[in-house]
Protein backbone atom coordinates (compact mmCIF):
# COMPACT_ATOMS: atom_id res chain seq x y z
CA UNK A 1 0.00 0.00 0.00
CA UNK A 2 1.24 3.57 -1.16
CA UNK A 3 0.22 5.23 2.17
CA UNK A 4 2.95 2.53 4.39
CA UNK A 5 5.83 3.35 1.41
CA UNK A 6 4.97 7.29 2.26
CA UNK A 7 5.52 6.52 5.99
CA UNK A 8 8.52 4.38 5.50
CA UNK A 9 9.96 7.61 3.29
CA UNK A 10 9.15 9.91 6.26
CA UNK A 11 10.20 8.14 8.65
CA UNK A 12 14.04 9.19 7.38
CA UNK A 13 12.85 12.43 8.60
CA UNK A 14 10.59 11.90 11.97
CA UNK A 15 7.67 12.55 10.12
CA UNK A 16 5.80 9.25 10.19
CA UNK A 17 4.07 9.62 12.66
CA UNK A 18 2.51 13.15 11.34
CA UNK A 19 0.78 11.19 8.58
CA UNK A 20 -3.19 11.78 8.86
CA UNK A 21 -5.38 8.68 7.88
CA UNK A 22 -9.16 9.86 7.55
CA UNK A 23 -12.49 7.11 7.59
CA UNK A 24 -13.55 9.02 4.56
CA UNK A 25 -12.18 10.10 1.08
CA UNK A 26 -10.05 12.73 0.65
CA UNK A 27 -9.09 11.99 -3.25
CA UNK A 28 -10.35 15.09 -4.34
CA UNK A 29 -8.74 18.59 -3.33
CA UNK A 30 -12.82 19.07 -1.68
CA UNK A 31 -12.97 15.92 -0.39
CA UNK A 32 -9.47 16.22 1.47
CA UNK A 33 -10.55 19.66 2.62
CA UNK A 34 -13.94 18.65 4.44
CA UNK A 35 -12.01 15.98 5.64
CA UNK A 36 -9.18 18.21 7.17
CA UNK A 37 -11.62 21.25 7.65
CA UNK A 38 -9.53 24.01 6.12
CA UNK A 39 -10.51 25.78 2.63
CA UNK A 40 -9.91 24.08 -0.48
CA UNK A 41 -7.24 26.33 -1.49
CA UNK A 42 -4.86 25.00 1.51
CA UNK A 43 -4.73 21.06 -0.13
CA UNK A 44 -1.47 20.24 -2.30
CA UNK A 45 -2.71 18.90 -5.01
CA UNK A 46 -0.07 16.66 -6.73
CA UNK A 47 -0.68 16.95 -10.86
CA UNK A 48 1.32 14.16 -12.92
CA UNK A 49 2.55 14.76 -16.50
CA UNK A 50 4.25 13.71 -18.76
CA UNK A 51 8.05 14.12 -19.21
CA UNK A 52 10.29 14.70 -21.67
CA UNK A 53 11.73 11.13 -21.44
CA UNK A 54 10.49 8.04 -22.87
CA UNK A 55 9.39 6.42 -18.82
CA UNK A 56 9.83 10.29 -16.96
CA UNK A 57 6.83 12.19 -15.62
CA UNK A 58 6.75 15.55 -13.58
CA UNK A 59 4.94 16.04 -10.85
CA UNK A 60 4.02 19.64 -10.00
CA UNK A 61 2.20 20.14 -6.16
CA UNK A 62 -0.12 23.58 -6.17
CA UNK A 63 -2.46 25.01 -4.21
CA UNK A 64 -6.11 23.14 -4.26
CA UNK A 65 -7.65 26.67 -5.97
CA UNK A 66 -5.04 26.58 -8.87
CA UNK A 67 -5.55 25.30 -12.51
CA UNK A 68 -2.15 24.78 -15.33
CA UNK A 69 -1.68 27.65 -17.18
CA UNK A 70 -0.39 25.85 -20.03
CA UNK A 71 1.39 28.84 -22.02
CA UNK A 72 3.53 28.94 -18.60
CA UNK A 73 4.08 25.40 -18.30
CA UNK A 74 5.52 25.50 -22.47
CA UNK A 75 7.47 28.56 -21.26
CA UNK A 76 9.24 26.78 -18.05
CA UNK A 77 9.59 22.92 -19.71
CA UNK A 78 9.92 23.46 -23.25
CA UNK A 79 6.48 21.21 -24.56
CA UNK A 80 3.00 20.94 -23.73
CA UNK A 81 1.20 20.20 -20.53
CA UNK A 82 -0.04 16.63 -20.81
CA UNK A 83 -1.57 14.77 -18.15
CA UNK A 84 -0.57 11.05 -17.09
CA UNK A 85 -3.72 8.77 -18.70
CA UNK A 86 -5.30 7.04 -15.74
CA UNK A 87 -3.27 3.63 -16.23
CA UNK A 88 0.18 5.39 -16.51
CA UNK A 89 -0.23 7.50 -13.08
CA UNK A 90 0.86 4.60 -10.50
CA UNK A 91 3.62 3.03 -13.08
CA UNK A 92 4.92 6.76 -13.32
CA UNK A 93 4.00 7.82 -9.84
CA UNK A 94 4.27 4.72 -7.62
CA UNK A 95 0.45 6.17 -6.53
CA UNK A 96 -2.46 5.72 -7.27
CA UNK A 97 -5.10 8.23 -8.53
CA UNK A 98 -6.26 10.24 -5.48
CA UNK A 99 -2.93 9.36 -3.29
CA UNK A 100 -0.27 11.00 -6.02
CA UNK A 101 2.15 12.56 -3.61
CA UNK A 102 5.26 14.15 -3.79
CA UNK A 103 6.64 11.51 -1.28
CA UNK A 104 8.35 8.33 -1.82
CA UNK A 105 8.33 8.66 -6.00
CA UNK A 106 10.21 6.87 -8.30
CA UNK A 107 13.66 8.18 -9.48
CA UNK A 108 12.02 9.09 -12.94
CA UNK A 109 9.17 11.48 -11.44
CA UNK A 110 11.03 14.84 -10.92
CA UNK A 111 9.16 17.41 -8.56
CA UNK A 112 8.36 20.96 -8.64
CA UNK A 113 6.59 23.40 -6.38
CA UNK A 114 4.36 26.01 -7.59
CA UNK A 115 4.54 29.26 -5.89
CA UNK A 116 0.94 29.29 -5.55
CA UNK A 117 1.70 27.41 -2.11
CA UNK A 118 3.61 30.18 -0.72
CA UNK A 119 0.73 32.08 0.40
CA UNK A 120 -0.09 29.73 3.21
CA UNK A 121 1.86 28.79 6.29
CA UNK A 122 0.89 25.24 6.28
CA UNK A 123 -0.47 22.80 3.25
CA UNK A 124 -2.10 19.46 3.06
CA UNK A 125 -0.35 17.34 0.56
CA UNK A 126 -1.67 13.58 0.42
CA UNK A 127 0.26 11.22 1.94
CA UNK A 128 0.30 8.13 -0.98
CA UNK A 129 -3.47 6.64 -0.58
CA UNK A 130 -7.23 8.48 -1.34
CA UNK A 131 -7.89 9.09 2.55
CA UNK A 132 -4.36 10.27 4.09
CA UNK A 133 -2.76 13.75 4.42
CA UNK A 134 0.38 15.52 6.10
CA UNK A 135 0.61 19.28 7.23
CA UNK A 136 3.48 20.46 6.23
CA UNK A 137 5.00 24.43 6.05
CA UNK A 138 6.46 25.25 2.41
CA UNK A 139 9.69 24.69 3.73
CA UNK A 140 9.22 21.37 5.14
CA UNK A 141 7.47 20.81 1.22
CA UNK A 142 10.45 21.67 -0.26
CA UNK A 143 13.16 19.65 2.01
CA UNK A 144 10.96 16.46 2.31
CA UNK A 145 9.52 16.24 -1.63
CA UNK A 146 13.06 16.71 -2.51
CA UNK A 147 11.86 19.36 -5.23
CA UNK A 148 13.79 20.69 -7.89
CA UNK A 149 12.57 24.06 -7.23
CA UNK A 150 9.69 26.73 -6.59
CA UNK A 151 8.32 27.27 -10.16
CA UNK A 152 4.95 29.81 -11.20
CA UNK A 153 3.05 27.46 -13.77
CA UNK A 154 -0.35 28.11 -12.33
CA UNK A 155 -3.13 30.64 -12.86
CA UNK A 156 -5.05 31.70 -9.78
CA UNK A 157 -8.92 31.41 -8.93
CA UNK A 158 -9.44 34.69 -9.62
CA UNK A 159 -7.90 34.36 -12.69
CA UNK A 160 -9.26 31.25 -15.09
CA UNK A 161 -12.58 32.92 -13.36
CA UNK A 162 -11.87 35.86 -15.17
CA UNK A 163 -10.96 33.98 -18.28
CA UNK A 164 -14.79 32.52 -19.00
CA UNK A 165 -17.15 35.54 -21.09
CA UNK A 166 -19.65 37.39 -19.41
CA UNK A 167 -23.48 35.78 -19.84
CA UNK A 168 -25.50 38.99 -21.43
CA UNK A 169 -28.06 39.35 -19.37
Amino acid sequence: MSVQKVKEYLKNFGRDGQVREFPVSSATVELAAKALDVEPARIAKTLSFHGNGANGCILVVTAGDTKIDNAKFKKKFGFKAKMLGANEVSVLTGHEIGGVCPFANPEHAATFLDISLQRFQTVFPAAGSSNSAIELTCQELMMLSQAVEWIDVCKTAESFHNDRPLLAK
